[in-house]
């Protein structure tokens, strides 16, 4: 993907009305908006006030989450005392929410947040597919209804979530066609990852849309879409004020996104980085690798990618802004393949766990540090704990080295070792032909 186009920026009144992030300098116009959800106003009122002290932007309302709702009564008191511009968003069951009564009384509920000074409102986009062809309802019916009568500061975001998959690029297109159609000033598009390559297609259609566009991925799929959204021109992105508690599957926290994202630091030209493997949410290398970056003022972010399918990945992602990479378990193996260039060691132990887009030509380059950094900690180790003078040689040297596991780490440490001068045995937890171990140690 490249990162091109324009699009246009949140309002300067909704910069002026937010806390920008507890004093962060912003790189990029992209808004947070905090998720607010609880069962009665009181509640709401007081996560308002969390969500400001978090950093958030601006705020969505969760109205279909209140168990009790007078309309009138309770939108005054939450637009009144909202610290930060209000979103407020009412969504029925049919589209993923909680709200499955009269369709009428939700229409007129929204309408009079308008009414009553709501910075926006989020109404869905329905399709029937039950039909030959797709029919418009909500969306269209409460356009036709607003006509000349919304509050010039309240907004209309119109909504479509898919909870299954991403459709191609074509059918997002028609999709955003639709949603420009029934007259959105701000279009909504939420969708499932099957694959992390899905986010390129919400990438694509938001830097290459004209007016402001809010495109997500869910899922931990789909978490760059909602970490790079303003790289590629996104109006906002959803964070929570505490882990696990969501609105939508995939949302990271506040927190995750001011702190360990830099996220107001993330603009078109920062290269991305990002640690792959399957799983991969446990991995601790962004916390390293951010903190890094911030501390010399390197333009990057390093974020978790899960990948099924590396070879795939890398097609997909081909852009030089997608930079440099870790690779962990399970694609140590399969990176080897998927490299223009594969350094000696790398090649000769069979796995890469360092990949590098030379920018140049956006060639693919493999290394393995995994024996280097494994072999280096254990002969300290061992130097420390048998008083070994470093100049001494290795105190691997002439020692058994017992490597368990046959995988891409195992082959870098039985590497490092031999070469060291240890005697190897590696010993695998499942039953493995000779073959594979003859293959491995004669390459040492």
């Amino acid at each position: 993907m490249d990162s091109g186009g324009t699009l246009a920026s949140p309002s300067a009144e909704v910069a002026e009305m937010s806390c920008g992030g507890r004093g962060r300098e912003r790189k990029n116009p992209t808004l947070i908006c905090a998720p607010i959800m609880a069962e009665s106003v009181d509640e709401m009122v007081i996560l308002l006030g969390k969500a400001k002290a978090c950093g958030a932007d601006l705020v969505e309302i969760r109205l279909d989450n209140l168990k009790s709702f007078n309309p009138r009564q309770h939108l005054k008191a939450l637009i009144t005392r909202s610290p930060l511009p209000t979103v407020f968003t009412y969504r029925p069951k049919w589209e993923g929410g909680q709200y499955e009564v009269d369709e009428n009384q939700r229409l007129d509920a929204l309408r009079l947040a308008m009414q009553l000074g709501a910075d926006y409102i989020d109404v869905e986009l329905q399709f029937l597919f039950q039909m030959l062809k797709l029919i418009l309802l909500v969306a269209r019916e409460f356009n036709d209804f607003l006509h000349g009568n919304k509050a010039a500061k309240c907004k209309v975001i119109v909504s479509s979530h898919n909870y299954h998959n991403t459709p191609s690029v074509e059918e997002l297109g028609n999709l955003v066609a639709k949603i420009q159609a029934a007259g959105a000033d701000i279009e909504k598009i939420a969708k499932a990852a099957l694959d992390i390559t899905d986010v390129s297609r919400i990438f694509h259609i938001t830097v290459h849309s004209q007016v402001p566009i809010i495109g997500i991925v869910m899922g931990e799929k789909g978490l760059i879409s909602r970490i790079l959204c303003e790289k590629f021109g996104g109006y906002l992105t959803f964070g929570t004020l505490e882990s696990g508690i969501v609105s939508a599957p995939g949302q990271p926290t506040i927190k995750d996104l001011l702190d360990l994202y830099n996220f107001r630091q993330i603009g078109p030209d920062i290269k991305v980085h990002g640690i792959i493997g399957k799983p991969i949410g446990h991995s601790k290398s962004p916390f390293l690798c951010n903190e890094a970056f911030k501390s010399i003022g390197f333009n990057g972010v390093f974020v978790h990618l899960l990948v099924d399918d590396i070879a795939k990945f890398f097609q997909t992602f081909s852009s030089t802004d997608f930079a440099g990479f870790s690779c962990t378990i399970p694609h140590k193996e399969a990176a080897v393949k998927c490299r223009d260039e594969v350094d000696p060691v790398a090649k000769s132990i069979g796995a890469v766990n360092c990949i590098i887009r030379r920018q140049s030509d956006g060639k693919l380059l493999g290394y393995n540090t995994d024996y280097v950094g494994a072999i280096s900690a254990i002969e300290e180790g061992l130097r420390v704990s048998q008083n070994i003078s470093s100049v001494a040689g290795s105190p691997l040297a002439g020692k058994l080295f017992v490597v368990i596991g046959a995988g891409g780490a195992g082959k870098a440490l039985a590497y490092g070792a031999k070469e060291k001068g240890a005697r190897v045995l590696i010993a695998n937890r499942t039953f493995a032909p000779k073959e594979l171990f003859r293959k491995i140690m004669s390459k040492y």
